[in-house]
């Protein structure tokens, strides 16, 4: 029976990025729940909030966001501002009595602004600072009785949900998974700065394959009646362009100041079985996002991008400037593997349906604070597993 709800869900969007642009896609995607968005806060870029309040339909801009959090109409806070904001909003939203949606990564050390700290703060004191965050999140968000909904697309992805429908069905014991998060390095100027992005590559790409796995190697904990959690990490980082003359650097567009550009992690389960991040700013050929998975009885292989649903060969790039064919590669001509349905793929409808299914009818989001904690934890041991040469054990 098809269940129905009677009154819109009122959306109040907080940033104007790239992730404010995924999330209102997958909006636009969302059939058999109302939704109402109401107001974009732009915060200092008010023509690109009224952009976005244009393209998908926001009733109004603001440019504070404690007018999201004082409206009584708005149900749920979607947050897609720089990391180290999303704990403070997130904690002053669910204080308010509103449901969290919270783009990745949940939270990230970047000190108080001054420069260089990848290299001069020790990791240990991250470690310490990321997961103390995360402990007042974790007490407001008990306390509030609300949703919080972490963001992280890959969980959605019809490929990993796809593989996750499978191993719960056959109740497979996985043995080993393995994920490649690579690219030619960040769109972003702020990429290079720990005290932006609060880490490299390991943080901004790796993260992803990481989330997936640890999200699988619950669904497969749930379905055999198992307590299986994370019980090491052992990392190593490093600056694999550095090993490129600065003339020959112009196909690379990784430029690391004080985080790694290179990543490979390794996570022990207490089931003794392992899963596998391996990450990289310096790989040509667009990005790839996979993650392979060896259980007792299955191999699976899912395929984020690129996939093979569209092969395109162009003589000339005449007419494509505002056709999307893929993710980091410069040139459209030759052959290529187009980008489909990209939102959908990628996980971001699936995802933001899920959240206002779990608003509407009160269910648990297949994303969520437990999921987030576990990931930033991991994240961040690894960086302190590569800095001091150990296995951190937890």
């Amino acid at each position: 029976m098809r269940r129905k709800v009677e009154k819109p869900i009122t959306v109040g969007m907080v940033g104007t990025g790239y992730g404010s642009e995924l999330h209102g896609g997958g909006y636009e995607n969302i059939v058999g729940i109302p939704v109402r968005l109401k107001t974009v806060c732009g915060g200092s870029d008010r023509a690109k909030a009224e952009q976005i309040k244009e393209r998908y339909g926001y009733e109004q801009v603001t440019m504070d966001y404690m007018d999201l959090i004082n409206d009584s109409e708005i149900d749920v806070i979607d947050i897609n501002v720089n990391q180290t904001l999303h704990i403070p909003i997130a904690i002053a939203a669910l204080k308010a009595g509103k449901h969290v949606i919270c783009e990745k990564p949940l939270t990230g050390y970047v000190g108080n602004g001054e420069d260089n700290i990848g290299r001069t703060v020790p990791k240990s004191t991250m470690y310490d600072a990321v997961l103390s965050q995360m402990d007042e999140l974790k007490k407001v968000i008990d306390e509030s009785g609300k949703k919080f909904m972490y963001a992280e697309n890959t969980v959605y992805a019809p490929t990993v949900q796809k593989a996750a429908e499978i191993l719960r069905a056959k109740k497979t014991k996985i043995m080993l998974m393995i994920s490649e998060n690579t690219l030619i390095g960040s769109s972003s100027p702020k990429g290079g700065y720990w005290n932006q992005i609060g880490g490299g590559t390991l943080m901004r790409n790796g993260i992803h394959g990481l989330t997936g796995m640890l999200w699988l190697k619950q669904q497969e904990a749930k379905v055999r009646g198992e307590e299986i959690h994370v019980v090491s990490v052992l990392a190593d980082t490093g600056v694999q362009t550095s090993a490129i003359e600065k003339e020959k650097h112009r196909y690379v567009n990784a430029h690391p100041v004080d985080v790694e550009d290179v990543a490979i992690v390794t996570v022990t389960f207490s089931d003794h079985t392992k899963c596998v991040v391996i990450c990289s700013d310096a790989v040509l050929g667009g990005s790839r996002n996979n993650i392979s998975i060896y259980g007792h009885d299955t191999t699976l292989r899912c395929n984020l991008d690129p996939c093979d649903i569209l092969d395109t060969y162009f003589m000339d790039e005449e007419g494509l400037d505002n056709v999307y064919i893929s993710e980091m590669l410069p040139q459209k001509t030759g052959w290529n593997q187009a980008f489909v349905s990209y939102e959908i793929l990628r996980g971001y409808a699936g995802e933001l349906k899920n959240f206002m299914e779990c608003i509407a009818f009160d269910e648990k989001p297949d994303s969520d604070f437990e999921l987030a904690y576990e990931v930033m934890k991991v994240i961040y041991a690894a960086y302190r597993s590569a800095e001091e040469g150990i296995k951190i054990t937890f």
